[in-house]
């Protein structure tokens, strides 16, 4: 056991120490990891149209070239045309001076404010802190005899370093050479990956495989596509918002609105802040052109418009309410690419964050990243709704519940969520790790749940005053259904119980005549059964520990009532039907469920089967008797 908890140990510390390593790896490497994380987008948002032309029987390399070379010139024209209205922008920056000073000043109050006195007096201190007597004169110290000397200074001479066509042409470019060789070299990544694509995939499946390469196979396809598809149509929607954007701005007036289309469309990518920071850009610019404030507005007006219905009808429509990634996991990853890689990886952020929770997702050993950045919820809903129970929450244990009630039945709930939280408490309870004092808190505000979310299960069913016509409207199941007893008992006291209550429920809700038996002595439950009379028993055992409990019981009902059907439901059993059945035995219960849905099932089918004749002949009211007795005789003999 010490040598387990030592190899745990050990392992989490070489996790961290991993993944401190690859943090570094990043940034140490970004001259590569930059062009190569932008390859991998490319390479999978290009994939789809390199795959068209492959099916016209153009060729893997053609197909490849064509699509890199159209990208490049649609990628070229729209930054030459960029670029253009860029530099047109600050050319005519000084015709907008005069403008943004009118503006300003009227934003400023009263020079006689006293806002404004204690600036001025402020900007004259600083004057006057500014003029500092001369303290370094062009003599050096005078000589002993009192006369002076120039200082001559010894001339230097800088040697220009070799010229080679390289330095002479990065100095042409000036800043531009980094952005362009980290574009060269992407595109290079990416043509290679477009025409190799199948050989990388195999590689990859490889390594993350390990034996199961039929199911890493399908999952890494299906992820391919499912990640290539988001790429594709985020580029379209933000396309179409650029679009859109510029062509509102066009009809505002704003001057250059191809220029902030295309910045809109760009920004986008970065997320939350690139939204705001591609509607202020012309919003700055329609309070320096235009001399009132209404264009402005106008321009802050459409933005709202476009984000509002971009982010809450089209990309719900297209891709999904969400990216698959938590708010929190966004903004977390755009702080990270960009303090790695700078404003390429504030741009990378999403989709490399989309490609990690894609790998987290279908790769074992990269399980965390998924829940990590995420979306899905941290616990499953029975989880959840256990874990606050243990923290004394019932309100928002109850909120779970409704939650599951807004698009589920009753029967889902209690077969999803809490019979498997209750499962969960027993299992605490018995290793010792829950005390009697929650799992009592536990039991009772679930029973109170129960209780509450039995109301909604009722269920109009025959009465004695119903008269002959009324009793010819139903057929042989459902008057089987309601004249058939079913007792409902549990094997200990507690979750058995409480299960046992919601068998009772869901029976009386489906229009079965159940009773709910307490946990007492052997004798006084066998003397309850026979003045009960039921046709069906349902003994309710909530694993673990349950089986050899279950078998006795079932040995006892049998040697008192062996005439009745017993079904014994050992819920949520590990292994299912089977194993529960294995674990019971053969010869004790007629029929082993593990579901609630499966008790259902096999009381319909017995009831139909045998419609308890004595039971009906007991219950049905003299007036509706002949009608129940003509409709189960044999059709040649109503004849």
């Amino acid at each position: 056991m010490v040598r387990a908890t030592e190899l745990s140990a050990s392992s989490k510390s070489l996790t961290v120490i991993a993944f401190v390593l690859a943090i570094a790896a990043l940034y140490v490497g970004r001259t590569v990891f930059i062009p190569l994380a932008l390859a991998l987008v490319l390479s999978f948002l290009l994939t789809p149209f390199v795959v068209l032309l492959e099916k016209i029987h153009l060729g893997r390399v053609p197909s490849v070239l064509l699509i890199v070379t159209v990208s490049l010139v649609m990628i070229g024209m729209a930054s030459w045309r960029a670029t253009g209205q860029l530099v047109e922008i600050m050319d005519r920056l000084p015709d907008y001076k005069a403008n943004l000073d009118t503006k300003i000043r009227s934003l400023h109050g009263s020079k006689a404010s006293s806002l404004s006195k204690a600036t001025a007096t402020i900007q004259e201190l600083n004057k006057e802190l500014a003029v500092v007597p001369s303290q370094v004169s062009g003599h050096a110290p005078a000589k002993q005899q009192g006369t002076p000397y120039p200082i001559r200074p010894i001339p230097v001479e800088v040697a220009p370093p070799a010229s080679s066509l390289i330095h002479d042409l990065g100095a042409l470019l000036g800043p531009l050479s980094g952005p362009l060789e980290t574009a060269s070299i992407a595109i290079i990544f990416t043509m290679f990956m477009l025409v190799k694509r199948e050989d990388l995939r195999n590689r990859v499946i490889r390594l993350a495989g390990r034996g199961r390469l039929s199911t890493m196979t399908q999952a890494f396809d299906d992820a391919g596509h499912r990640l290539s598809r988001f790429l594709l149509l985020q580029l379209l929607v933000n396309a179409a918002y650029g679009l859109s954007f510029g062509t509102g701005l066009y009809f505002v007036g704003v001057p250059h609105a191809l220029l902030w289309g295309m910045v809109a469309a760009f920004l986008r990518f970065v997320p939350y802040a690139g939204t705001f920071v591609a509607a202020a850009l012309p919003t700055a610019m329609a309070i320096a052109v235009f001399p009132g404030w209404r264009q402005a507005g106008m321009v802050f007006g459409l933005f709202v418009v476009l984000e509002l219905i971009i982010a809450n009808v089209v990309e719900p429509m297209l891709y999904g309410a969400h990216t698959g990634i938590s708010s929190l996991a966004i903004l977390v990853a755009a702080a990270f690419w960009a303090t790695l890689w700078g404003p390429v990886g504030l741009i990378l952020s999403t989709p490399l964050t989309v490609c990690l929770v894609v790998l987290g997702r279908y790769v074992p050993h990269l399980k965390f990243l998924e829940v990590v950045l995420g979306d899905e919820p941290a616990l499953p809903p029975e989880q959840l709704f256990y874990q606050r129970l243990l923290a004394a929450d019932q309100d928002e244990a109850r909120s779970i519940a409704e939650t599951h009630l807004k698009d589920h039945e009753v029967e889902s709930l209690y077969e999803s969520i809490i019979i498997p939280a209750l499962k969960l408490a027993e299992q605490d309870f018995y290793i010792d790790a829950l005390d009697d004092d929650t799992r009592k808190f536990i039991l009772r505000s679930t029973g109170e749940l129960i209780e509450d979310f039995g109301d909604r299960l009722t269920e109009d069913l025959p009465n004695a005053s119903d008269d002959e016509n009324d009793y010819r409207q139903h057929d042989r199941a459902r008057l089987a259904r309601s004249y058939s007893k079913i007792s409902c008992i549990p094997l200990r006291a507690g979750s058995d119980e409480l299960v046992a209550m919601m068998l009772a429920q869901l029976l009386r809700g489906h229009g079965f005549r159940a009773f709910e038996v307490r946990v007492r002595a052997m004798e006084d439950i066998l003397k309850e059964l026979s003045q009960q009379k039921p046709s069906i028993i349902c003994v309710s055992c909530l694993p673990p520990f349950a089986a050899a409990s279950a078998r006795s019981l079932c040995k006892r009902l049998k040697g008192s009532f062996p005439h009745l059907q017993i079904i014994i439901g050992l819920w949520h059993q590990d292994g299912g039907v089977s194993a529960a059945r294995e674990r019971l035995g053969a010869g004790c219960p007629d029929l082993v469920t593990t579901t609630l849905s499966e008790v259902l099932a096999e009381v319909q089918r017995l009831t139909t089967r045998e419609p308890a004749a004595e039971l009906l002949a007991e219950k049905v009211p003299p007036q509706a008797k002949i009608a129940s007795d003509t409709m189960f005789e044999h059709p040649a003999r109503r004849v």
